[in-house]
């Protein structure tokens, strides 16, 4: 099992805070100075130095090249990524998510294409070199699962190559559509679009600390000096915490995010379409339960388990078929038993169920509900002689 990070963006983030922290870490800038030469950059190089952050010590990323005005497109650096030949294909596709992501904000802010979008500040050669090595960092540091904190993006103005602009940048705010912000009154761009994209690219999951063992602790610091505060991005490294050892590996653990709403306006014909949409889109779990809400008024709370690439769009669907003005939203941490698809062979033809693993070390066969109400449909019974059918044909076959 690789490392599960947690990115605590008290302060923001950027790229160079990123790399400093994963640097921080153990990550070799050294090789990760070669990796990005080979990108068709010789005269690159990358030194780290220690800094003083409010009295908290922190890494500090220091790139050094020749001066350039060049604008690239995004095919440009892909073809840099491409040809380097000194970076794991892995680490590629991690740099390449995380450009596509730039990518495509640019051209939603910029009304274009990915084809015409080209880059400014993240163009740059001191950008390019701050996502693939963070890409490349990553990877040296086996960073499986990347959770992070709500972002806080500052407030103020900023000069960007378009003129003056509100913080967060135009871009800034198009990639953290989604991702869960932190209330923050501090004057500065505190969070980059190259921040941002890493993010947007590489994090499964935004909330408070997991339940993980740290390893290491990282310290990467931003270029500012905040009043009150230490201007760096501390990164957590270690193991999602393990079930119990009696489980043996019958049981594994993931984090999910729950979505949450109370209603008292909606009729039971609204719910059920929104719930069906809810698992249609990817919900791992929709759940509907009876509660008091205020004045004595009956109502339902909605449960929804979303994995963390879906939040968006589930939210989305709760706002527009529902009555619901407001989500709460948590992540969780889940313990599942090991399962797995089989198909068990009746004298009414094969059934499709699932078989999953206890504690104990037997297993347990359930029948696909759809499975039971065809069969039971078509051969003029209930789905209770269904499943009793399948089970003994577990049995026998098992």
């Amino acid at each position: 099992m690789g490392q599960l990070a947690y990115f605590d963006c008290r302060s923001g983030i950027s790229g160079d805070m990123t790399l400093g922290a994963l640097t921080d870490l153990g990550a070799d800038l050294a090789g990760i100075e070669h990796a990005i030469r080979s990108m068709g950059l010789p005269e690159l190089s990358i030194r780290s130095h220690e800094v003083k952050k409010c009295g908290f010590r922190a890494l500090s990323i220091q790139i050094d090249h020749p001066p350039e005005h060049a604008h690239r497109h995004l095919h440009h650096i892909t073809e840099m990524i491409d040809g380097a030949s000194d970076i794991e294909d892995a680490a590629k596709q991690t740099a390449h998510r995380i450009f596509a992501q730039v990518a495509e904000a640019e051209a939603k802010v910029h009304g274009t294409t990915l084809e015409k979008v080209h880059f400014h500040e993240v163009g740059a050669i001191d950008s390019i070199a701050d996502i693939v090595g963070v890409a490349v960092a990553m990877h040296q540091l086996d960073i499986e699962m990347l959770v992070a904190s709500p972002i806080p993006t500052g407030t103020g103005e900023i000069t960007i190559a378009h003129g003056r602009v509100s913080v967060p940048a135009p871009a800034t705010a198009e990639l953290l559509r989604g991702i869960p912000i932190a209330t923050c009154d501090v004057e500065a761009e505190l969070t980059t679009p190259t921040g941002a994209a890493i993010l947007k690219a590489c994090a499964e999951s935004f909330g408070s600390l997991p339940s993980m063992v740290i390893d290491r602790v990282g310290y990467g610091a931003g270029s500012k000096d905040l009043e009150g505060q230490a201007n760096v991005l501390r990164v957590l490294l270690g193991k999602p915490a393990e079930p119990s050892a009696a489980w043996g590996d019958s049981v594994e653990s993931d984090r999910a995010v729950v979505l949450e709403t109370t209603l008292d306006d909606s009729t039971g014909e609204q719910l059920a379409d929104c719930c069906d949409r809810l698992r249609d889109a990817g919900a791992l779990d929709v759940v509907q339960m009876p509660c008091l809400m205020k004045k004595g008024r009956a109502g339902i709370t909605l449960q929804v388990i979303s994995p963390s690439t879906r939040i968006a769009l589930l939210e989305t669907i709760i706002f527009e078929h529902s009555h619901s003005i407001g989500i709460r939203r948590y992540s969780v941490d889940r313990h599942k038993l090991v399962r797995r698809s089989v198909t068990v062979e009746t004298s009414l033809g094969p059934i499709r169920g699932k078989v999953v693993r206890l504690p104990n070390g037997t297993e347990r066969f359930s029948v696909e509900d759809d499975d039971a109400r065809s069969f039971a449909t078509s051969n003029r019974t209930t789905t209770d002689e269904i499943r009793k059918l399948a089970e003994a044909a577990w049995s026998s076959q098992s």
